[in-house]
């Protein structure tokens, strides 16, 4: 779908296909960046940022096959993030990288609207200027991520050729990444594989689905580890790393996690129990110095373990 012909720092062109034909230009460009929200994508059309054949357009603009497509992004002003002495649960660290076991309800990064009590805030007050400055102020060292609610282990890189040997690592689907969740629902099958396409959902923008037409290839492979009444506790092993990959699968075949609202039902049987039930235990990776395979393991944080001993 997407088919850029010219791109630079603020302008960004694209050629119409027939496929993308009678889509109003405000959908069509939010599909074509992701990233973009329609509010901010409206508000550049209102300042005559958006051109469709060199010309201002309106929102309501229905793009044909064959239009030049251009819109000019306004620079990032990207804020001062600032160290905060926020306490650290470190699995391990040297001079080149740094694990840390993520509690549940932390941002890892900043985004618009919050700069402050994020990993990255207490990394860089732990870490005093050391880290990777690849992916800029607002994730200084951070090579992935995990979503706010999920707990565990994250890979923190102190320089940018551990960064960059560790995106080499994720990139090559090489990393070691195993997770304990819940789903609601009994498995009848002791382990099996989830090989489904994930990419954003036609419907809502803001969530992820398994999509066949759009979607990247993604692989879970799941283990149970005990079955309850009407749960089952498991273990997944991404052989992939796609943005809510366990969450999406596990939903796709009738077994959402616990406490996903998102994927899964609106009401949770727990009141208390504030998102996914989803913790990166295990994380294995080759040291970018020394060549030796390093695993951590985070420990089951104490609401997970209380739901298990309570099912």
């Amino acid at each position: 779908m997407e088919n850029p012909i010219q791109e630079t720092t603020d302008l960004f062109r694209f050629q119409i296909t027939e496929e993308q034909e009678e889509e109003r230009v405000d959908k069509c460009i939010a599909a074509l960046i992701d990233s973009l929200s329609r509010s901010f994508i409206q508000k550049m059309i209102k300042e005559g940022r958006v051109c469709i054949n060199g010309l201002p357009v309106k929102a309501s603009y229905q793009v044909k096959a064959g239009d030049d497509l251009s819109f000019l992004l306004p620079k990032a002003q990207e804020p001062d993030i600032e160290p905060e002495d926020i306490p650290l649960d470190i699995l391990y660290e040297d001079s080149d990288i740094l694990v840390v076991n993520k509690p549940k309800d932390m941002v890892v990064h900043p985004a618009a609207g919050h700069y402050s009590h994020t990993l990255v805030n207490a990394v860089l007050y732990h870490c005093r200027g050391q880290l990777s400055g690849i992916n800029g102020v607002l994730r200084p060292g951070i090579v992935h991520r995990i979503d706010k609610d999920t707990t565990g282990s994250v890979i923190v890189c102190k320089n940018d050729a551990a960064h960059q040997a560790l995106a080499v690592q994720f990139a090559d689907h090489t990393i070691t990444r195993r997770y304990r969740a819940i789903v609601h629902g009994v498995l009848t099958d002791d382990e099996g594989i989830i090989d489904a396409p994930i990419g954003r959902d036609n419907a809502d923008r803001k969530k992820m689905a398994v999509n066949q037409v759009n979607g990247k290839r993604a692989v879970t492979h799941y283990t149970v580890l005990k079955r309850f009444e009407r749960f089952t506790y498991i273990e997944c092993r991404l052989e992939t790393g796609r943005t809510h990959q366990i969450r999406v699968h596990m939903a796709s075949i009738g077994h959402p996690l616990l406490g996903d609202s998102v994927y899964g039902p609106k009401k949770c049987p727990f009141p208390k129990l504030e998102g996914q039930t989803l913790h990166a235990m295990i994380l294995g990776f080759v040291h970018p110095r020394t060549g030796e395979y390093i695993e951590t393991s985070a420990p089951l944080p104490e609401y997970f373990q209380r739901l298990l001993d309570l099912l």
